[in-house]
């Protein structure tokens, strides 16, 4: 069992990567995360899908009863820019944290075979996976594109930092979901996210009250220039247009960002940031933890397990097992 620090700095990435480019977009965290670690960062986390894209307004040239080329080739070219467990890819990801001493959580597009997921791993300080978590349910046309996780994933785990984990953008909204890491003692709760509505801000911060838990909220500022040039919801031929009905621009804004950090009574240690591509830092002290479950705490004297109980089936997504026997 570890011993954590009392007091501990993290770092919120509010950037895009270089969409559907792996080695640039591994480049790009590079740089951050040395940027980071150099202003004392311990853990730095970086938003859902940063490698190599969450896919903005493109459902792959998919309909309902109908698929066309281009988006199979589309959905190609995505499955090269995503991340193997293991791969070279993930060594370099590894060594990043090895090298600047982090704790490292990063949002990749994992790829098992030819499936993509969408999962947030935490690396330690050594270049250790301690957990990669697959979202449980994509969202809407994401299902598409995604395929969905299992209990394995839900994993909260002891850091130099205290007991880290979390769930992907709209898992937060799942209160099973939540629960499960409540139980698991929480206290850093990471939430890589592709939401940029104010009404996200205000989950983020009764999660932290209702979890008596410090929240790291993270979301990508992204811009229509951080995609291809031929991506095809942004070229003129195609049919998509901006919500106030004009073509898209190479500065038109996709995602407006609005990462935060949140401490356990629900209010901001570092208020969101909007429109600029930025490093959230944060200022965390884990005192504040005890403190705020003096008068409420979800899975102890707020709990009523003669009434609720929760089942959590944590077996891996797997369906087919050989045996010699």
């Amino acid at each position: 069992m570890l011993s954590p620090s009392l007091r501990f700095k993290v770092a919120a990435v509010q950037a895009a990567p270089v969409a559907f480019e792996l080695e640039a977009s591994i480049r790009k965290l590079e740089q951050f995360t040395k940027t980071a670690s150099k202003a004392g960062a311990d853990l730095v986390v970086f938003p859902e899908g940063f490698l190599s894209a969450y896919p903005w307004r493109y459902a792959f040239d998919a309909t309902i009863g109908a698929r066309e080329l281009r988006g199979r080739q589309w959905y190609a070219r995505y499955h090269q820019s995503a991340v193997a467990i293991p791969s070279p890819e993930f060594d370099h990801l590894c060594s990043i944290a090895r090298e600047h001493d982090v704790l490292l959580s990063i949002g990749i597009i994992e790829k098992e075979r030819d499936t993509l997921y969408c999962t947030a791993i935490l690396l330690s300080r050594k270049g250790e996976l301690l957990y990669a978590h697959r979202k449980l349910i994509p969202t809407a046309a994401e299902r598409l594109v995604w395929g969905r996780g299992a209990g394995d994933g839900l994993q909260v785990v002891d850091t130099d930092i205290g007991r880290v984990g979390g769930l992907i953008c709209w898992e937060n909204y799942m209160p099973a979901a939540r629960l499960a890491l409540y139980q698991q003692g929480i206290e850093v709760y990471i939430a890589p996210n592709a939401d940029d509505l104010p009404a996200w801000v205000a989950s983020m911060q009764h999660i932290a009250k209702e979890g008596r838990c410090f929240v790291v909220s993270v979301n990508q500022f992204t811009r229509v220039d951080d995609f291809p040039s031929d991506y095809p919801p942004f070229t003129a031929s195609h049919h998509d247009r901006q919500p106030d009905g004009s073509a898209w621009t190479p500065e038109a804004i996709l995602s407006h960002g609005g990462s935060c950090i949140v401490g356990p009574l629900g209010t901001f240690i570092a208020e969101p940031v909007w429109d600029q591509e930025a490093i959230v830092y944060g200022e965390l002290n884990r005192g504040d933890l005890v403190e705020a479950r003096m008068d409420f705490d979800a899975v102890g004297s707020y709990s009523r397990p003669d009434i609720f109980t929760l089942t959590v089936n944590k077996k891996p997504g797997t369906n087919v097992y050989f045996s010699d026997e």
